[in-house]
């Protein structure tokens, strides 16, 4: 994915030339045509109003209830499970930019962290991200979730911890631009993280987990 340029536009012409020098986009984006195709779909035969919540990002999205967590919020998910913040920053022309959201909600980086990106590029991913939705929506808000602490990807700490503190940063600089911490909520006195949040495969969350999410975010929703 090419890295964060000073102008968004400069970026999504830079990554056209590149795509079209290869032929192709990358497999590991182009991989998601079959989910942007629903998405599609979906907006046709219940067309979303402007003004919304979107929630983007990976399966961590995917799977979350929103009108459990958020009865009042009708918010809009567009999660689309083992997805990277890259992949957000692709299609935001197709789950982002055309619902022309208030505040965008994203969780990503987690599964950038497991493939071996460092920080550093993550990092580089969300100015990017930002960069795209503010060349087409400058006053929609930006909620990104932390990369949280899970126990099938413990080992990965330090990495995800690095991440998180580099979005942070860049959040606090950037202007209707928020980071919500879940990492510390996650963990019990052991200072791991507690297992009643997380399903049997110590990666995805259980009703528990996402009431601590929900829990975190819901401050931040409020206009």
């Amino acid at each position: 994915m090419i890295r964060f340029l000073a102008s968004a536009s400069l970026v999504m012409m830079l990554a056209a030339v590149s795509f079209a020098a290869d032929g192709q986009v990358p497999k590991s984006i182009a991989k998601w045509k079959g989910e942007m195709d629903k998405f599609a779909k979906k907006d046709q035969e219940n067309p979303v109003k402007p003004g919304g919540v979107v929630f983007v990002g990976s399966s961590s999205i995917r799977m979350w209830d929103l009108d459990k967590s958020f009865p009042k919020l009708s918010g809009l998910n567009r999660g689309f499970g083992g997805s990277r913040l890259e992949d957000s920053v692709y299609y935001a022309d197709r789950i982002i930019l055309p619902y022309k959201p208030r505040t965008v909600v994203v969780y990503a980086g987690d599964n950038d962290v497991a493939a071996g990106y460092t920080p550093e590029q993550i990092h580089e991913d969300f100015q990017e991200f930002v960069a795209t939705i503010r060349e087409e929506l400058p006053k929609t808000k930006i909620l990104y979730i932390a990369v949280k602490p899970s126990l099938s990807r413990w080992k990965l700490i330090d990495a995800v911890r690095g991440t998180n503190k580099l979005i942070a940063e860049e959040c606090a600089k950037t202007e209707n631009c928020e980071f919500i911490d879940i990492d510390a909520p996650m963990l019990g006195e052991d200072g791991k993280p507690r297992p009643e949040l997380f399903k049997k495969d110590g990666l995805h969350m259980t009703d528990e987990g996402y009431a601590v999410w929900a829990k975190e975010l819901e401050p931040h929703l409020k206009d």
